[in-house]
Parts: structure tokens; sequence; C-alpha cells
């Protein structure tokens, strides 16, 4: 009897949504949009770093590889979300549940490695800059991306693996619009569950506050570099070319505070909802406009690139 209870649960409902049911058309208009600009922007800032040489730096090497996380995360999550807000019936199997916890959080962390090590970068450059091109070599970057990429991995494997060896015994509803760890332990069973879910929030919180402790101290560093600067030109330009990276980092975590730092207490289910849209389609929305806004280089780049093909005349 036991073991039957344990394997009922073969699929989760998602009704993160259940609390706006007048609102799914407009929802799915609006993060539709919100979508494909998301990967309009990506697509167009790899483009522009690809065709431009000026842009094979460092620098621009790691946002290349921030925007193929940012698709990747957008699209483990995002595009499912739009089918379940036109369907009557939101159901999503054990193993596609299992899988889209792990792509969100593999490419989730990546992001958060990767903005670490853009704010080394910057450390290197404003720091160090006599030692960059040692430091920053091809081969030491390409290095840093790949381990960016497989701390990733690691930690969707490692928070993955440890849920779905729980047991769900029923219900299977999901108050979230995606298979997010909080609502999902929420719904297993078994004398290990409070366990596991304590520490795999040590570890993400753990992997998290790294990251944001390590950018704390470089960008500690740089301001500290950069007021030593005798003239006021020199230290514009030395801070410039930060603040497209530190605005990211700024909305980034900012969210990210707001998902895994919250208190516990009651909580609505729209409330929920609405705080899991902040990070899962906002953040990457507004990525790529604060990288082309802000980031004077690439932005020129932008028009040179695209706008000379439309208006070769105006350029």
């Amino acid at each position: 009897m036991q073991r039957a209870n344990l394997s009922a649960v073969t699929e989760f409902i998602l009704i993160g949504f259940s609390d706006f049911p007048r609102l799914w058309l407009v929802f799915f208009l609006l993060f539709l949009l919100m979508y494909l600009f998301t990967l309009l922007g990506n697509l167009l800032i790899m483009a522009t770093i690809q065709s431009e040489r000026s842009l094979h730096t460092p620098m621009y090497l790691f946002l290349c590889a921030l925007s193929i996380s940012e698709i990747f995360y957008t699209f483990a999550i995002i595009p499912r979300m739009l089918i379940d807000l036109l369907s009557t019936h939101r159901s999503i199997a054990l193993a596609a549940c299992a899988s889209q916890m792990f792509f969100s959080f593999t490419f989730g962390f990546t992001h958060s490695f990767l903005l670490t090590v853009m704010g080394y970068d910057r450390y290197v450059a404003i720091c160090h800059p006599l030692r960059y091109n040692v430091l920053m070599s091809p081969h030491g970057c390409a290095c840093l991306v790949g381990w960016s990429w497989a701390g990733g991995s690691v930690m969707g494997l490692v928070v993955t693996t440890a849920v779905f060896h729980l047991a769900f015994c029923g219900p299977n509803e999901v108050h979230h619009f995606a298979c997010h760890m909080p609502p999902l332990m929420k719904l297993a069973c078994g004398d290990n569950v409070s366990t596991v879910a304590l520490g795999v929030g040590l570890v993400c919180i753990t992997a998290l506050l790294g990251c944001c402790l390590l950018i704390l101290l470089s960008y500690a560093s740089i301001v500290a570099t950069i007021v030593r600067i005798p003239s006021a030109e020199g230290r514009h330009k030395a801070f410039s070319t930060c603040v497209s990276h530190l605005t990211v980092v700024v909305v980034h975590y900012g969210f990210a505070s707001v998902i895994y730092l919250k208190p516990k207490g009651p909580q609505s289910l729209g409330g929920d909802t609405l705080m899991g849209v902040t990070y899962t389609v906002l953040t990457p929305f507004l990525s790529p406009i604060i990288f082309s806004l802000r980031n004077k280089e690439l932005k020129n780049a932008m028009k040179k690139t695209f706008l000379s093909k439309i208006y070769p005349e105006k350029i």
C-alpha cells in the first residue's frame, strides 16, 4: 500500500496563474513580447560581437557567453509557461519537470558564475592593467567560461537529483508556473524532506552569496583604484566600463534575493507567481537592454553593424 502511494504521482499540475484567470491572455501577450525581445536582444549582442573585430576582447567574450546562458535559461521555462497560459490542462510529467528544473538551475547558476567572472575581468583591467593580457589570455578566458558552465551544470545536477530522489505522494498541484524547488518540496513526503530542503537551500544560497561576495570584493578594489586616478576624465572612463555590468548585477541579485532570501510565512499564490515572474521574465528582459544602452562601445558597434545595412548614407 505504501509503495502504491509513493508511486502515485506521475505528473504535476502547474497552477501558478490560477489566481488571475481573466488576465491569462494579457499575460500571454505580454510575456511573449518580452520573451521575443529577450531573444532578439541577446542574438543582436552575439551577432554584433562576432562581426565587430574591435569587440573580440575578454569582456565581450564573457558577455557573449552570458547571452547564450540567458537564451537557454529563458527557453527552459518561458515557452512552457506560454503554452500553459493558453491551455486548460497544465500538467507536466515527472521526467519533464525534472528536466526543466535541471536546465533552469544549470543556466541560472551559469549566469551567476559568468557575472562573477565579468567582475573579475573588470578588476584585472582596472587594478592590474599591465598584467591584463597575461591573466586574461585566450586560454584563461576559455577556462573561466568553461568552469562557469561546468559549475552551473553541477549545481543543476545536485539540486535536481536531491529533489527528485524524494517521494511525491500527492497532492500534485505545484503552486508555481514552473518546476521551482520550494513549491515542489512542499509536495514531497518522507522523513528526510526537511533535511534535503535545508541542504539544497544552503547550497543554493552559499553559491549565490559566494558569487555576490566575490563581485563585491572586485568592485571594492576597483573603487579604491579609481579614486586614486588623478584626473576626473580618467576616473569617469574607468568607471564607465563597469556601469552596465554593475547594473545587471544589482538587478540579478536583487531579484534573486527576493526569491531565495524572503522570510518564510503565509504568502498568496498570486504573490509567489508575480515574484517568480520578476526573476524568470523581467530580469532576462532587462539584461540586453542594460548592456546595449549603458555600454557605449557596444551601442556604437550595433549602430555600425546593423544601421549601416539599412541606412548606409547615415553611417
